[in-house]
């Protein structure tokens, strides 16, 4: 197994981390503290074309690898959590399209968004259908040349300052998973509305919030794929996300530890910097295995989605899980070492902390990724 990054996936991680440390670093804070989404930086992201790296140019993207984006991302991360997270958000919406729209739609909706001239939001969850996405009670109803969409959307990154949708809403409940279907919606759209914007403990730079759809019709053109591939179509593109979630858990990982260690090395007590006692060496040397192996599983699960491996759920999920639960395990060690001053607001080790709590939760929670792995293994002795 070749564990080195190509000559092409060093270049994009060396770029990425040059934007970051220029533009997104200097703002983190004031990001986090102001609970404002960063269109500035979000803009200046699509004109470098980081939303379209795994995405064949013809559709305005850069043609290269899934591993280039979790590189992308994970830099992005390592300065700002938030933007790190807003990067899997374009990646969840340009997927499905890539994966199941017509040459068409992907025209007119792929490319925009690859280029970040607009921008995306994934619309499955609900206020009753989260790890459940099955309960969703959104429906789609065809009328002649349209579909009437009715129903409720909640937790969704990116609501109201999204320019495209990709809502997931049963044509024939009476099919289960193979009667949901996933359809476009543009903002503006008739009997499209939002509800009230909800703020996060962590991840504060990102929006989340409701969509309300009351006889909301749409083109049935901008069906993707046919009826029933809903469900498909989805989880295909949330174990693409993990992956990249998977990223934005090693970018905090990897920031908190070489903050901790900075600080290790600074904060003296006892007449000797604090990382000569054996207390921090322990914990610095559990963050940084834990940080590597984050970054390892997440690496071999982009490999093996660019590869169409068949065991790439498996593979996202564990990486999701590890990841993001290495992140705040981190956070947590950075913290102690950093002591009272961790625990101040203001600290970036305080930031990341509870960027990384917010991380176990999203696109599925730790004991959802629990129960994937646990199904995927036991398939493999049945």
């Amino acid at each position: 197994m070749e564990f080195e990054l190509s000559t092409r996936e060093r270049e994009v991680q060396s770029l990425v981390a040059q934007f970051a440390a220029k533009e997104v670093s200097p703002l983190a804070a004031e990001i986090d503290r102001k609970g404002k989404f960063p269109m500035d930086i979000v803009r200046r992201m699509g004109k470098h074309k980081l939303f379209g790296i795994p995405f064949p140019e013809e559709y305005g993207g850069l043609g290269d690898n899934l591993l280039c984006y979790v590189l992308m991302v994970e830099e992005l991360s390592k300065a700002s959590a938030s933007i790190g997270f807003l990067s899997s958000a374009a990646l969840i919406t340009t997927f499905p399209i890539y994966l199941a729209g017509t040459e068409e739609q992907k025209s007119e909706y792929l490319k925009p968004l690859c280029c970040g001239d607009k921008l995306g939001a994934f619309a499955i969850t609900e206020p009753a259908a989260g790890s459940d996405p099955l309960s969703m009670t959104t429906t789609a109803r065809r009328e002649g040349d349209e579909y009437v969409l009715n129903g409720r959307k909640a937790f969704i990154t990116n609501a109201a300052v999204a320019d495209i949708y990709v809502v997931f809403a049963y044509t024939d409940r009476s099919k289960g998973r193979n009667g949901v279907s996933a359809f476009i919606v543009e903002k503006g759209t008739d009997g499209f509305s939002f509800t009230r914007m909800q703020e996060m403990i962590g991840m504060r730079g990102c929006v989340v919030g409701g969509l309300e759809f009351h006889d909301c019709r749409i083109p049935a053109t901008n069906i993707l794929g046919a009826e029933g591939d809903g469900f498909r179509i989805a989880m295909a593109t949330l174990d693409r996300d993990r992956i990249a979630m998977g990223g934005v858990g090693a970018g905090i990982a990897r920031a908190c530890l070489e903050f901790a260690i900075q600080y290790a090395k600074e904060r003296r007590q006892f007449d000797q910097p604090i990382s000569n006692f054996q207390a921090v060496q322990f914990m610095i040397a559990d963050m940084a295995v834990q940080t590597e192996a984050a970054r390892l599983l997440t690496y071999k699960a982009a490999y093996l989605a660019d590869r169409g491996d068949r065991i790439t759920t498996k593979a996202a999920s564990m990486a999701k899980l590890y990841a993001s639960e290495a992140a705040f395990l981190v956070a947590t060690n950075a913290l102690q070492i950093h002591g009272g001053l961790g625990c101040m607001r203001g600290s970036p080790v305080e930031r990341f902390f509870r960027d990384a709590k917010v991380l176990s939760i999203v696109v599925g929670t730790s004991e959802i990724q629990r129960l994937v792995i646990a199904r995927e293994e036991l398939r493999c002795y049945s």
